[in-house]
């Protein structure tokens, strides 16, 4: 079996709940743009193609289902082929790897897998291929091998890895045996860390054999490794994507990398066991950041004399070391020091820096006092393309809807709205139960309630349109499907 092959393999779960209120569950941090380019999953794909190690390697993206369409949208449109993984439901790291690892050897080869976070970004990308060359020479030969950041600060939102021995190797230069995974410390236990040169940041990238991985979790944690075995077992495609069972996905334990293996291998924490690969730790000083809260995003964008980042339609006078962000209107800012305010449509973040891990509070109250705001954004991606929300009231709601060439919304049928259909640019094929016609642009069309009915595109423009709903309920919920060429119906 060769180990010659590389694949690189994407992570995309998460939620990114500390970067509220621009990443949404429903549109997490990894599928967001933070300084107005490429989102920080097209930036992560991009690094890949441009790494000479990974330059000829195979992709596996693995997310969730929720966000399969959005996914691929973003990968066609930086022109990156994947296969992409779909987890029914998020199960952490993990699992996720396991998936990823039972794809690889899929062609009989026992492949180095160089699994990475979607929603990272590096400075210093150049770096990157040099770290990852001794990685995988220690990972073709049975090393379980993590990449560590040197520390620049006392953070105490990052996890740490205690670096043992230098391991005498030409090839490996500034690489370790693991001698202990530490979690998100205190402030005092952080500057013992940084004190004593003997810790670095876990980045979260790890390189292994994919069969190395799965004969490691097999000893650690057999539940999950029996029970990601069972949904791979219960595959299926469908489309561009490769779907596992749901119903055996859905038993398996939530555990993450670190948790699940690579702590079994550190000695100093008492639990290495006989059988288990070598763990391995090398350097990665290529200006990693995981952007893991605003203040993070205020580190990492380019900022003015005063030490301002600021992006959008923002004003900001007398003013010194704050993010804002516009997204939708104005903001300006007079005699603020040291903020982070955030303007989205529909919410509005504003808080000292120093307290940016708070945001999380804020999202876990919106969620148990049932408001959208957490989970959804005022526009809604869907496979086909997007709406968005721009005004409502007692029995009305207004919506821009964007439909992509050759996309088709779902053959539906409300029970409490009725819709008005207004064309502003391209071409709109419309199915009202057994009639279907074409509107173009500044024609208008009528949909009765509980009349069956479709939106398609058949342009080669994006079809832009204003919907008007009126009725007793306007619900997202109030639809029922009778065909979907995405597989919701």
């Amino acid at each position: 079996m060769s180990i010659d092959r590389v694949f690189s393999v994407v992570l995309c779960g998460g939620s990114g709940s500390r970067l509220w209120p621009i990443s949404r569950d429903a549109h997490p941090k990894q599928l967001l743009s933070l300084d107005g380019g490429d989102s920080l999953l097209q930036g992560t794909l991009t690094r890949i193609v441009q790494c000479p190690s990974l330059a000829l390697a195979q992709t596996l993206v693995v997310c969730q289902e929720a966000y399969r369409f959005v996914i691929a949208h973003q990968l066609e449109a930086i022109g990156h082929q994947a296969r992409i993984i779909l987890e029914p439901v998020g199960r952490n790291t993990a699992p996720a790897l396991s998936l990823a690892a039972l794809q690889a050897l899929e062609g009989g080869e026992d492949a180095v897998l160089v699994v990475m976070p979607s929603d990272h970004v590096l400075s210093a990308p150049d770096h990157l291929d040099l770290a990852l060359q001794r990685a995988i020479s220690l990972a073709r030969g049975g090393a379980v091998v993590a990449l560590g950041v040197p520390p620049s600060a006392p953070e105490t939102g990052f996890g740490y890895i205690q670096r043992g021995s230098l391991i005498a190797d030409r090839m490996t230069k500034e690489a370790w045996t693991i001698q202990r995974f530490c979690e998100k410390p205190l402030p005092e236990l952080a500057q013992a860390f940084l004190d004593s040169g003997d810790y670095l940041w876990n980045s979260g990238v790890f390189v292994l054999r994919a069969s190395v991985w799965l004969a490691a979790l097999q000893r650690c944690r057999p539940d999950i490794s029996s029970a990601v075995a069972s949904a791979w077992v219960g595959r299926s495609e469908d489309m561009d994507f490769v779907r596992v069972s749901a119903s055996a996905f859905a038993r398996t334990p939530s555990e993450s990398v670190d948790y699940a293996v690579m702590e079994h291998l550190a000695p100093a924490q008492g639990q290495a066991a006989a059988g288990l690969p070598a763990g391995a730790v090398v350097a990665l000083d290529a200006g990693w950041s995981d952007v893991g809260s605003w203040s993070a995003v205020w580190d990492h964008l380019p900022k003015d004399a005063r030490a301002n980042a600021q992006q959008g339609d923002v004003l900001l006078i007398d003013s010194r070391d704050s993010l804002v962000v516009s997204q939708h209107r104005l903001v300006a800012c007079c005699g603020i020091d040291g903020l982070v305010i955030v303007e989205t449509p529909d919410a509005v973040l504003v808080m000292p820096r120093e307290k940016a891990q708070q945001v999380k509070a804020v999202v876990e109250h919106l969620r148990e006092h049932g408001r959208s705001e957490w989970q959804v954004h005022q526009k809604v991606h869907r496979p086909w393309g997007w709406f968005d929300s721009v005004d409502s009231g007692e029995r009305f709601q207004v919506k821009r809807i964007l439909v992509l060439p050759g996309a088709a919304l779902s053959l539906q049928m409300h029970h409490h709205r009725a819709e008005h259909w207004i064309v502003v640019k391209g071409t709109a094929q419309v199915t009202c139960d057994d009639k279907t016609f074409l509107l173009t642009e500044n024609e208008s069309t009528y949909i009765p309630l509980g009349k069956s009915h479709r939106l398609e595109n058949p342009g080669k423009v994006a079809l832009e349109m204003i919907e008007v709903q009126s009725g007793g309920y306007l619900g997202e919920d109030d639809i029922v499907r009778f065909d979907d060429v995405y597989g919701r119906a």
